[in-house]
């Protein structure tokens, strides 16, 4: 798919990390992988948005998910899939929490900072992690949760 859909933008609110010297090191020049990532937003019509809120005068966005593509085109071990993990946010913020990407040799780990909400992990509802021809892609929606008094 060319571009961006309705409700997506480009994403790249890159985390430093710290520096680690590796057994490659001298043979190959550590570097980021390239990335192309977006985030999903939307209005969410719940119960309270849709009385205070209507079409002409919408309630905030919010982030409804994201869509990370990193580029390995490179790696030394192509038997070895790349990895992410969720840490918790180093600033001690709860609403944040910190998705580390761990490629492999030539390439350093990279990490996002992302909204810390629980993933909808069915592939019905979007989410997809996939590691073909050097691409990482990891797609996921937040879970949605029907509002009850």
């Amino acid at each position: 798919k060319k571009g961006l859909g309705a409700g997506e933008a480009q994403f790249s609110f890159e985390v430093p990390l710290e520096k680690k010297v590796a057994w490659w090191h001298d043979k190959y020049k550590p570097r980021k992988p390239k990335y192309f990532n977006r985030v999903h937003t939307g209005y969410e019509w719940n119960k309270y948005n849709q009385t205070h809120y209507d079409h002409d005068n919408p309630p905030p966005k919010m982030v409804q998910g994201y869509k990370f593509n990193i580029f390995y085109p490179d790696l030394i071990d192509r038997s070895v899939t790349p990895t992410y993990q969720l840490l918790p946010d180093p600033s001690g913020a709860k609403d944040t929490c910190i998705l580390r990407i761990h490629g492999g040799p030539p390439y350093e780990d990279i990490a996002f900072k992302i909204v810390n909400r629980e993933w909808e992990t069915s592939h019905k509802r979007g989410f997809r992690v996939r590691f073909e021809r050097g691409i990482l892609q990891l797609f996921f929606n937040f879970k949605r949760y029907r509002y009850r008094r």
